[in-house]
């Protein structure tokens, strides 16, 4: 298999890996600057991810304050092979709050209702949630033990992926 049908199948395995998880692992930054982890169901939409989550939820006070944050999107640990390197993908992300005149929010709210039912009509009907749309600006896929890519560019499967090189090496000074 040629680079470019070898890419396209990374780019492929990481569009399936996103598209069968329901939610996702959120790094934001608090008031200070310091991380704050949690999670939210997700959708795909337009090359991005929808994010639908209460205003009084730390994180959501997190993403208006620094839209910069990290998204992790893993596999579940009861169904991985191997614990040690579970398949996942890391992205950078700029978060984007949608209002609900913008016409934006509601293919947001479409994507969402459409992965995850009638709950997301429910609450998008609340007044304290918020519609974010996270770009991703880059991050990694890592598939196993020295099978890891570099995603480059702002869409989920990136405009350039490399392999990320070099390996484990082993620590001869712990004598084993």
């Amino acid at each position: 298999m040629n680079n470019k049908g070898l890419e396209q199948e990374i780019r492929d395995e990481i569009l399936r890996h996103v598209t069968q998880r329901q939610s996702l692992m959120l790094s934001s930054l608090d008031e200070s600057g310091l991380p704050y982890a949690s999670y939210a169901p997700f959708a795909i939409g337009d090359d991005c991810l929808f994010i639908l989550i209460s205003e009084i939820a730390v994180h959501a006070i997190n993403l208006q304050l620094h839209p910069q944050a990290s998204v992790l999107i893993i596999e579940d640990e009861a169904t991985a092979a191997e614990l040690f390197a579970r398949l996942r993908v890391f992205y950078r992300v700029r978060a984007e709050l949608l209002q609900p005149d913008n016409t934006d929010w509601q293919q947001g709210i479409d994507c969402l209702q459409h992965k995850h039912g009638e709950r997301i009509n429910s609450l998008s009907q609340l007044g304290d949630f918020k519609l974010f749309r996270l770009h991703p600006e880059g991050g990694r896929y890592v598939k196993g033990f020295g099978k890891a890519y570099r995603i480059e560019g702002g869409s989920l499967t990136g405009e350039q992926l490399s392999h990320l090189r070099g390996g484990h090496i082993k620590d001869n000074k712990k004598g084993r």
